[in-house]
């Protein structure tokens, strides 16, 4: 039976237009470099003009006197060029709508243009946009051409000055990289400022920022005694709010120069929050542009969440200083280099600084949720691409984080010392060099003496690798063999997989949760497609615990019985290992309960599930942190990935049923959970995180009941809430019990919070993850609302992407009614922002694996997508790839 008329189809189909990709093969030096750069920018409430003074240099190695000069460019309007002093008609040189272009040029010349910027129009979010009244710049990654002609790659380093021309009473700060040199007062009520950046960069850390804000001001003294000056810049309302993220970044600096023995460069350092941006933060030289919500915080408008993001996202772009900015890229196929390290460097700063443990069970859960369904979909590339049409597609999850595990697989191989022995060699050999993947391997290799060529694969083969684990046990001589396979699928990468070089945290913990692992087996290092490991002198019923702090981004499959994963997730010596046996026996039980659903059998829990959740919450000696991690039932878009073929109903009714069983099973627990887990609703410690957490998860349970006395105690937990982490449990919970509840919840928030920006992003995606009826209807209505925008990300994000990839029951609503709602977002957000608008296109993923209904609506959506006159490249590359 076919549910769409084909004939609708075939137009769009062939009416697609296609894009021209870039190849890392096809690199080739810049034909001219920039020594330095001077920009004017004199800024009116009509129009920006800016002038950029180049110095610029012919590079003899790849360019010869017939060379042209051609430099990236923006659509806007030049209004004059000059070179070498010489003002150039407009038949003298050539300005499209993506290239400037010379045709003719001296070996060295200074060169003089002045463009027309409409900032106030600029909805991308890219080169110089406003956000409200504030003036701010985003180049990261090609968004400097939007603001002047120019090398606009990441391996022309210039050194900059920029002075910026302002009314004085609209925009008071005028701020930019480096430090300040000077200042002063104009006519016509103007002022401005220079400033200059000591150290070449590649333009895409250039940043500017101008606007009526408030500046919170803090000092650093670093290791060497030099005194830094901290300043944090935010609209007057948010003064308050900014005390966290100032002493995230105390703690970053101090943590930065203990660990890695990096000291910051400059007299200044500068955070500023701005409410539109398209990503988290930017690492800026000098001078960080924030995304609000990762910088304001305070208990009654942020959760325990927000404050260790926000320490994290801190660090992270402080961090950046010498892990991409003072050693920077050869080229965007090196993304990782950066981002994988710097993700490394924030993940151990957060560990160090909280607990280690359940900062890596977080970090895996998202590598899990996020990362492996992209190794597996449309999008799979490796951690350094080989082509993209659009380069910000690719600050995905496979660069970042699993750029990050590829870095920490290195520095497990090498070990703390040898691993710090590597990073100072990189630092020393590249310092204010632009340069590659190998260039840091090679750093590694030469301070441990490794051999690391097989290594690199990681680099350049996409796909998430199964380790299958085997066990043999000879009674008569104690000895346990262990054999372990390899195996990666194929993909559209590379349809033959090569074996990786796989280290492997190993351990074996006896029957009385003894670790008996034997010396120098700690790890096992998987270098072919099957090996085999004896161990000696091991006693009967011993199990072994295999890839121990997820120390590889692999799958596992190991042969263990239900009673194994029971003893693992109450014995086992390693934490992480503990939570992922919790882990395998909840996906095993929510497969069984959806066989059960799909071959119309009486549903039931199994008691080992319940005996081991029991087991866990009586522990009195459990952390509570950890038991909040592991107790928590996967999510139904954690537990698709786990289908070939995708039953969205069957997995949303065995999820309810599986928390409902549980929840009635233990009730009286998790209520003696709930009067146990006191804490002090103002503090951030990690002993009141961990209760507040617990004591959430288990009204989560007692809420999903929807008994009266339930919905009582939810009830009067979110009225009596006194922090945001409160507050915000008890309205999600509440929001999914019935429409009534729902409904006195939302305007009861909403009338509360109705003032704050942020908190308004979690009224509208609480609303949009709920998993009552009106979902859809609801999402739809809220739209309209007042306090959303769809020019802004944050409001985008929180309304439709939260609607798409985690409501999985209403998004793939059987009619196609979701579908159909989303692909009409995608095309509205597109015409004014195409990085937020390709992000949201990524549901459509994985349509592949949902049943042939639902297939072929969101084929349709595609295609009605992808036939779209006017869709942009970014779009084009998600949607295209989806559908091949």
């Amino acid at each position: 039976m076919d549910f769409i008329d084909k004939n609708n189809i075939f137009p769009y189909f062939f009416s697609m237009k296609t894009h021209n990709k870039i190849y890392l093969k096809d690199y080739v030096p810049p034909n001219f470099l920039i020594d330095h750069i001077d920009l004017t920018f004199e800024l009116t409430n009509d129009y920006t003009q800016v002038t950029s003074l180049l110095q610029v240099v012919k590079n003899k190695d790849v360019a010869n006197d017939a060379t042209s000069l051609v430099f990236d460019k923006g659509d806007f309007k030049i209004s004059s060029v000059i070179a070498n002093g010489m003002v150039l008609l407009p038949d003298e040189y050539e300005a499209g709508k993506d290239y400037f272009k010379l045709m003719k040029t001296p070996d060295e010349f200074t060169l003089e243009i002045t463009s027309i910027l409409y900032p106030e129009k600029n909805t991308s979010l890219e080169g110089l946009y406003k956000s409200g009244d504030i003036f701010c710049t985003q180049c990261e990654a090609q968004g400097f051409r939007r603001i002047t002609p120019f090398p606009d790659r990441p391996d022309v380093m210039a050194t900059y000055t920029c002075t910026i021309i302002a009314d004085k009473d609209q925009y008071p700060f005028l701020l930019s990289n480096g430090n300040l040199v000077k200042s002063g007062d104009l006519d016509k009520n103007r002022h401005f400022v220079t400033w200059q950046d000591p150290f070449k960069k590649p333009s895409y850390l250039f940043a500017l920022v101008a606007g009526d804000l408030v500046r919170i001001e803090d000092t650093f003294t670093t290791c060497s005694g030099k005194k830094i000056d901290l300043h944090v810049y935010v609209e007057k309302e948010n003064q308050d709010k900014c005390d966290h993220a100032m002493q995230s970044l105390k703690q970053a600096m101090k943590w930065d120069e203990k660990r890695f023995s990096l000291e910051y460069d400059l007299d200044l350092y500068m955070i500023v929050a701005i409410n539109d941006f398209n990503a988290g933060a930017m690492e800026n030289k000098g001078l960080n542009i924030f995304n609000s919500k990762a910088v304001l915080a305070d208990s009654k408008t942020a959760t325990d969440d927000d404050f260790l993001y926000i320490q994290s996202v801190v660090a992270h772009e402080y961090f950046h200083n010498w892990t991409g900015n003072r050693v920077t890229l050869r080229n965007w196929f090196q993304l990782s280099l950066k981002e994988g390290l710097t993700v490394f460097r924030d993940q151990e700063f957060s560990s160090d600084l909280n607990s280690r443990g359940v900062k890596r069970i977080s970090d895996v859960k998202k590598m899990r949720l996020y990362q492996f369904p992209e190794d597996d979909g449309p999008m799979t590339h490796p951690v350094r691409p080989e082509s993209y049409i659009k380069m910000d597609n690719f600050y995905t999850m496979t660069v970042y984080d699993k750029g990050s595990e590829v870095i920490g697989m290195i520095h497990q191989i090498l070990g703390e010392d040898l691993f710090m022995k590597g990073m100072a060699l990189y630092f020393d050999r590249f310092d204010g060099m632009a340069v590659t993947i190998e260039d840091f391997v090679k750093a590694m290799e030469d301070a441990s003496s490794k051999d690391l060529t097989q290594f690199k694969l990681w680099y350049s083969q996409s796909g998430t690798p199964t380790i299958t684990l085997e066990r043999k046990y000879d009674a008569k001589t104690q000895t346990l063999s262990i054999t372990v396979r390899q195996a990666t699928s194929p993909d559209r990468n590379q349809q033959v997989k090569k074996p990786l070089h796989i280290p492997l945290r190993f351990g074996i913990v006896d029957r009385d949760g003894n670790d008996i692992t034997p010396q120098n087996a700690e790890l096992l290092e998987l270098k072919t497609d099957e090996e085999i490991f004896e161990f000696k002198n091991i006693p009967l019923g011993a199990l072994p615990s295999i890839c121990r702090q997820f120390s590889a981004p692999v799958k596992i499959s190991a042969d263990y019985t239900d009673d194994d994963l029971a003893f693992l997730m109450a014995h086992d010596t390693d934490e992480f290992n503990r939570w992922d046996a919790c882990q395998t026996l909840l996906f095993k039980e929510i497969k069984s309960i959806v066989g059960q659903i799909e071959h119309k059998k009486t549903l039931q829990v199994s008691a080992h599930l319940i005996q081991a959740f029991q087991k866990a919450l009586g522990d009195e000696k459990a952390d509570k942190a950890f038991l909040a991690k592991t107790l928590i039932i996967p999510n139904e878009t954690e537990i698709k990935d786990h289908f070939d073929i995708i039953n969205v109903t069957a997995i949303h009714k065995a999820h309810k049923f599986l928390e409902k069983t549980i929840a009635l099973k233990l009730k009286d627990e998790f209520m003696d959970i709930i009067k146990k887990c006191e804490s002090d609703p103002l503090s951030i410690s990690a002993k009141d995180m961990a209760n507040r957490n617990l004591k959430n998860l288990a009204l989560s349970y007692v809420g999903a009941l929807g008994l009266p006395d339930g919905i009582d105690i939810v009830m009067e937990h979110y009225e009596t809430a006194r922090n945001m982490t409160d507050e915000l449990a008890g309205f999600r919970i509440l929001l999914n019990i019935n429409e009534g509840v729902k409904l006195k919840a939302v305007e009861k928030f909403y009338n509360k919070w109705r003032q704050d920006k942020l908190v308004l992003d979690k009224w509208f995606a609480a609303q949009a993850a709920s998993s009552l009826p009106d979902t859809l209807e609801k999402v739809r209505a809220l739209t309209h609302h007042p306090d959303f925008s769809i020019k802004n990300p944050n409001k985008v994000r929180s309304l439709f992407n939260m609607f798409a990839m985690f409501n999985q029951i209403h998004f793939h609503d059987k009619e196609g009614l979701g579908y159909a709602f989303i692909a009409d977002q995608i095309l509205e957000v597109d015409a004014l922002n195409q990085m937020v608008a390709a992000r949201l296109a990524g549901c459509f993923n994985h349509f592949k694996k949902y049943d042939e209904k639902r297939k072929a609506l969101m084929k349709y959506e595609l295609e009605r997508i992808i036939s779209h006159e006017s869709l942009s490249k970014n779009v084009y590359e998600i949607v295209s790839r989806a559908l091949e």
